[in-house]
């Protein structure tokens, strides 16, 4: 007969390693960090013509039922704010007790949201509403108790993503983030494909180079190059893996933002616009990037970052001389004045400003690889 043999005689080279455990991650801090930023853009945009009405700035606590109001602005309301409180609950999951996580969630997303509508006060073209922040509060109490009902499972899933996806690189859930919101700055269709770092809307500055057909075809290109160059390799530095998954990702990521571009100006535009964005500029940077980015891919990492680093500011430096393109202009005006209004000058800032957050975190990601 017989028997097992105990495991303090197995010899150590045939013993199965334990499994190494997920590393801390601070991804929810840095989501909740940005959907704040991105919550109270929203919410004060154009933040213009500040200006005192003689009122009570509290007097909306006590006022009765909004004269108008949607049922589409109250799930608006409570959709926006959701996400808030489900990632502020991730992030607070280490205070002890099962439920003071979502409790002080729901205190932080209502501070948050009374601060916005007591400052909506001073603008003119907001009015601050007591029925805005029940339905804010509504949102955050949802988004609070589905992560403590199943903050657990999600949180060990966010981890095995990271540990098994990402590369053990300093802030890598900084990058990812970052990443996130590239992918969000593609949903304003009137900005080029992939570009990033227009200030001249921002700045109100005129245009450097007067429209012209074989002008604007040149940066065009150039500009939709580079970035291709920019995204696959800031990429490639967060990604843990070589060879074909790591390609395969790449390619999804890329994928990701052209059905984004596409599904934008679809909704946002007409339908028949959808892909107006596939121009013979953005064909020929498309395939002029991919072709560069499948050299830097065989770099090493600091190259890598060296690369991306240098394509991100010549990107930035060819979209601010690159002539606005009149067709865009015109298919825009029909609603960048109605509805979509704060939508799109979201997602414009989030563009603008995108490449002058990500160089600082090249240039400290270079110094440590």
């Amino acid at each position: 007969m017989e028997h097992a043999v105990p495991t303090a005689t197995v010899p150590a080279e045939q013993r199965t390693p334990p499994k190494p455990l997920p590393r801390p991650t601070r991804l929810p801090l840095y989501l909740t960090l940005a959907y704040v930023v991105l919550i109270a853009y929203a919410s004060l945009y154009p933040f213009t013509k500040w200006r005192d009405h003689g009122l009570s700035p509290l007097a909306f606590l006590d006022a009765g039922w909004p004269r108008y109001w949607t049922a589409f602005d109250l799930a608006v309301n409570v959709v926006a704010y959701l996400p808030l409180g489900f990632l502020l609950a991730l992030t607070l999951r280490h205070l002890p007790g099962r439920w003071t996580a979502a409790v002080t969630a729901l205190l932080l997303g209502g501070l948050l949201s009374f601060s916005l509508e007591f400052l909506q006060n001073w603008l003119p073209s907001r009015v601050p509403s007591n029925l805005d922040l029940a339905t804010n509060l509504s949102g955050v109490v949802i988004g609070a108790v589905v992560a403590v009902w199943n903050g657990k499972r999600i949180f060990r899933r966010i981890g095995q993503f990271q540990h098994g996806v990402l590369a053990t690189v300093p802030q890598v859930e900084l990058g990812l983030v970052l990443l996130g919101l590239w992918l969000m700055a593609q949903l304003s269709p009137e900005t080029l494909l992939f570009a990033t770092g227009d200030l001249r809307a921002v700045l109100d500055l005129p245009p450097a180079v007067p429209y012209a057909a074989p002008s604007f075809f040149v940066l065009e290109t150039g500009v939709i190059a580079c970035n291709t160059v920019v995204i696959g390799l800031f990429a490639s530095t967060l990604l843990t893996e070589q060879g074909q998954p790591h390609l395969l990702l790449i390619t999804a990521l890329m994928l990701l933002a052209l059905a984004i571009r596409t599904l934008a100006t679809a909704v946002l535009v007409a339908p028949q616009e959808a892909f107006a964005w596939l121009t013979p500029g953005a064909q020929l940077g498309l395939l002029t990037g991919c072709a560069l980015l499948s050299i830097g891919l065989v770099l090493s990492p600091p190259s890598r970052v060296a690369l991306a680093g240098l394509a991100l500011m010549v990107g930035t430096a060819l979209v601010n001389l690159t002539p606005p393109n009149p067709y865009s202009e015109a298919a825009l005006a029909t609603w960048r004045q109605g509805h979509f209004l704060n939508f799109n000058g979201l997602t414009r800032w989030v563009a603008s400003f995108w490449p002058f957050v990500a160089l600082p975190y090249l240039t400290a990601l270079a110094r440590r690889l």
